[in-house]
């Protein structure tokens, strides 16, 4: 007897999928998602040896409890159909097969990613989904799998481009069908605007195309280019409007701990939870040094990104080398950040009373500095600094950050309750 699910049984679960009542899974990503890719590090070099060694170190080193939940295997895990169509894994990558990596990944209390390309062949050549999108569901969904990167690549062979709306509306309603929430990852790289269209179909999508380990470059592949932090930082201007819970516009997977210096890994993962954008991260965590522990690990960045508002932050004001972001978070709170983008270390001062008050189009949140008063928190100190009657000023190095959080204490008070009365013992004596 059979043990597989049949062709006939597959299409007769399509069929029987109604459009109407088709829908992306909700609840699954009501702030972003956090969690670990393959990609960026090991490119094809992956096998489950290293997915388990990978989510045995995130229950282990303090990622897990800070959040990060999703061990994502990106492309290369493929192995050929079999006859009646149903995708299988590499059978030497991974001969214990999927389900039984998903069960080890679960054990662990993190939760399992796969990816898979909207054309005929993934990037790497492997086979895509196109065609298959309903039994491709099924498998992931009897696998066990909890999240779904949707690539790109090869779909416009033979001349026909595939409408990107139409693709992933495909495998939405395939997940939806097969019965397991899973969170769907539109990496479709900002070409077609998925910011216009995809809040209905995915639970994030890419803005750009590939992000790689600089800090300022752009690096051409022929017909494609990858872009280093700040030049991917740029593309998000007035993309904020879209993001939100549930639906997050995704700058890519966190160049955290391949960058030159842990300032650039700092910084970047500043500026990544200031957009709250997804914080995947993609380098080799299996033995990470002290210092990339606590960057990735660090809980009061990680809040501003996990804020339950979920709103993406905006550049206040703007240098060539220097520029402030502001973010509006939950409870009259704000995440300010000062970001040096030079080669040489920056004088920075900010008198909050004198100064422009932060002011939010888009939530018509605004702060009054010389009516409230807030305390300043240095979130990479870990101290609270002075309250925002008073300026700060700091040195930043270079390509570095400084993150505070700025949360409102009360009225700013009056002249006369500033005034010390006067010591009457004293006094000089007559």
């Amino acid at each position: 007897m059979r043990t597989t699910t049949t062709l006939a049984s597959a299409m007769a679960l399509l069929l029987a999928a109604s459009p109407a009542a088709a829908q992306k899974f909700d609840g699954l990503a009501d702030t972003p998602p956090m969690g670990w890719n393959s990609w960026n590090h090991f490119g094809c070099q992956i096998d489950e040896d290293l997915i388990k060694e990978t989510a045995d170190a995130m229950a282990r080193n303090g990622m897990r409890d800070a959040g990060y939940e999703y061990v994502n295997i990106d492309d290369c895990w493929h192995g050929e159909r079999d006859e009646d169509g149903f995708i299988q894994p590499d059978p030497e990558r991974f001969p214990s097969g999927m389900k039984a990596l998903a069960d080890y990944v679960h054990e662990r209390g993190l939760k399992l990613g796969i990816y898979s390309d909207a054309g005929a062949k993934t990037c790497a050549g492997y086979p895509g989904s196109q065609g298959y999108e309903y039994q491709d569901a099924m498998q992931y969904a009897r696998w066990g799998i909890d999240y779904l990167k949707y690539d790109w690549c090869n779909t416009g062979e033979g001349g026909a481009q595939r409408n990107p709306v139409e693709a992933y509306t495909t495998m939405r309603d395939a997940l939806y069908a097969a019965g397991r929430p899973i969170v769907l990852s539109i990496c479709e790289w900002g070409d077609n605007e998925p910011w216009m269209w995809g809040e209905e179909i995915g639970h994030l999508w890419r803005t750009t195309g590939d992000i790689i380990n600089c800090w300022d470059c752009e690096v051409g592949h022929g017909n494609w280019s990858s872009f280093g932090i700040m030049n991917i930082l740029d593309k998000q201007d007035g993309l904020r409007e879209y993001a939100g819970p549930g639906h997050w516009n995704d700058p890519d997977m966190m160049e955290v701990g391949n960058l030159s210096t842990p300032a650039e890994d700092r910084a970047h993962f500043t500026m990544w939870a200031m957009l709250a954008a997804p914080l995947i991260a993609g380098t080799d965590i299996r033995d990470v040094s002290d210092s990339l522990r606590t960057t990735l690990t660090n809980e009061e960045i990680i809040a501003v990104d996990q804020d339950p508002l979920g709103i993406q932050g905006y550049a206040h004001k703007k240098t060539a080398d220097v520029e402030i972001w502001v973010k509006p978070l939950m409870d009259g709170d704000w995440a300010m950040t000062i970001l040096n983008r030079s080669d040489e270390p920056q004088d920075f001062e900010y008198d909050f009373m004198n100064e422009y008050a932060f002011e939010d189009a888009l939530t018509g949140r605004r702060t009054a500095f010389e009516k409230e008063v807030y305390d300043v928190r240095d979130l990479w100190a870990g101290e609270d600094l002075a309250d925002t009657s008073r300026p700060i000023r700091k040195r930043l190095p270079v390509h570095d950050v400084l993150a505070l959080r700025l949360t409102p204490t009360g009225p700013m008070p009056t002249r006369q309750e500033n005034e010390i009365e006067p010591d009457p013992g004293s006094a000089k004596q007559e």
